[in-house]
């Protein structure tokens, strides 16, 4: 990474930032360079001044990542809370920054009356996360409403794309260029019974069957065709198994919870015990829908 020379960087930039205080496992080794951008423009300043092989990760709430015990090279950018503009704009359009919280736009969109937004209060993350990889919660799927997105490449460009130009499918989402998402403009109709106490009765049926409030990623796993990880897992007995500090929850079979004292290894050996039990139990490939990056210790 070069010095930035004649760029005034707004955001902070932190270096050797421990990723255990960003990350909902509460484990990761430290970022070389840690990024939180003061707006979209910095955050274009910011990328037109790195070189063209740094390493890029970026980083939303910390949800559905792991960072592995010996940290991240390169850069890790922080979308939140610097990418935070919520905005309504017309005939139901509603543009939303890449770092704001899932949960803020539905109860936004309560409040405005639009819908269907209220399944974006079951996504643990930001719309930056959501874009990437079409997020989904109670029977809904972020693509459904995108209608188009921001996006900025490695020289800062910021761009419009419409949503033709993307392959969307099951927590997958195929770029038309290496580019990151800046915001997403979602397409809401008029929902007079759209209202925040919907969405607390929704998150009160997830709170009896998921381990909410725990230092978890919320689902590990992809659902296969036609099945639930968690039940694959279940079947297998696999509830409560415990690898150092880290332990399948006996409330959801998808979710692993650092007890306390877990480490990234700990996590990551955890979720390859499962699919290897689940491959030989059943003839099932469980595809993680959490991204594992970084270094282990032993690198």
């Amino acid at each position: 990474m070069n010095a930035l020379a004649g760029t005034a960087i707004r955001g902070r930039i932190r270096h050797n930032e421990p990723m255990s205080r960003h990350t909902s496992w509460r484990v990761g080794g430290p970022a070389d360079v840690y990024f939180q951008p003061a707006d979209a423009q910095d955050l274009a300043d910011f990328l037109a001044g790195l070189d063209s092989g740094t390493e890029i990760h970026w980083l939303g709430l910390g949800s559905n990542l792991l960072v592995r015990d010996g940290g991240l090279r390169g850069v890790v950018i922080a979308t939140h809370p610097g990418l935070a503009k919520l905005q309504r704009l017309d005939n139901g359009l509603v543009r939303a920054e890449a770092g704001v919280a899932c949960a803020k736009l539905a109860r936004q969109c309560a409040r405005w009356k639009l819908g269907p937004a209220e399944f974006f209060a079951g996504i643990p993350g930001t719309v930056g996360g959501a874009l990437a990889m079409n997020a989904g919660a109670f029977d809904g799927e972020t693509w459904q409403q995108v209608a188009a997105v921001e996006t900025v490449d490695r020289a800062g460009r910021i761009r419009t794309r419409q949503r033709l130009e993307f392959e969307v499918s099951y927590r997958t989402v195929k770029m038309p260029a290496v580019e990151w998402f800046v915001a997403g403009l979602f397409d809401f109709a008029e929902q007079a019974d759209a209202s925040i106490d919907g969405i607390r009765r929704l998150l009160a049926r997830r709170k009896q069957s998921q381990p909410i409030g725990l230092r978890s990623c919320g689902s590990v796993f992809r659902n296969p065709q036609d099945d639930h990880a968690a039940r694959l897992i279940d079947a297998c007995g696999m509830k409560g198994l415990r690898l150092g500090g880290a332990e399948v929850s006996g409330k959801h079979a998808n979710f692993i919870i650092n007890t306390g004292d877990a480490t990234a290894a700990d996590v990551e050996r955890l979720i390859e015990k499962i699919q290897r039990q689940v491959r030989e139990e059943h003839g099932v490939e469980l595809v993680a829908e959490v991204r594992i990056v970084g270094e282990s210790l032993a690198d």
